[in-house]
């Protein structure tokens, strides 16, 4: 007997893992779309201290995410442009180039709280256009679990044909 889905999740009772990468990202969040029975859309709650983003500077190829800010307020870096945001904000993140490359940092005070939403893909390519990085993965359908991951700049690339001299 398959256990029975619970199609409802409490934000203010979601388990916020903490996390912390040199002196600019930090917070806590929960990714939860699985707990709903969701296989096609991804959804997150991030909390955010001041001075702070979740993640850098970045755009994706191929899923879309939408942030819906539930408390605080920020500057939503997209593209060239920056836009001060706050509770009740809904933010769109397309995919394509390094036009709708995007980052949220933590200008207030107090915390910045908010919901991400994306469309998940088994294959994604992001881009780092502050650092010159890309990320290319795969995923399980099923599981979505990775099977690959690769964090690399255009400068290391390779020809196609390179070491490819086997007759096997």
């Amino acid at each position: 007997m398959t256990e029975k889905l619970n199609p409802v999740a409490r934000i203010a009772d979601l388990p916020l893992e903490p996390f912390r990468e040199s002196d600019h990202y930090e917070g806590h969040d929960c990714s939860f779309g699985r707990r709903l029975g969701l296989t096609q859309l991804g959804i997150g709650c991030t909390l955010v201290p001041p001075g702070k983003s979740a993640c850098p500077f970045h755009v994706h190829h191929v899923e879309e995410e939408m942030f819906i800010i539930l408390e605080g307020e920020g500057t939503y870096r997209f593209g060239s442009d920056s836009y001060k945001v706050q509770a009740g904000d809904v933010l769109a993140a397309p995919r394509g180039g390094a036009d709708y490359a995007h980052k949220l940092t933590n200008t207030g005070s107090g915390p910045l709280k908010y919901l991400s939403i994306s469309t998940m893909a088994d294959t994604e390519i992001c881009e780092y256009p502050d650092s010159g990085k890309f990320l290319a993965s795969t995923r399980n359908a099923a599981t979505r679990k990775e099977h690959f991951r690769f964090i690399g700049r255009q400068d290391s690339r390779v020809d196609y044909w390179d070491d490819e001299n086997s007759a096997d």
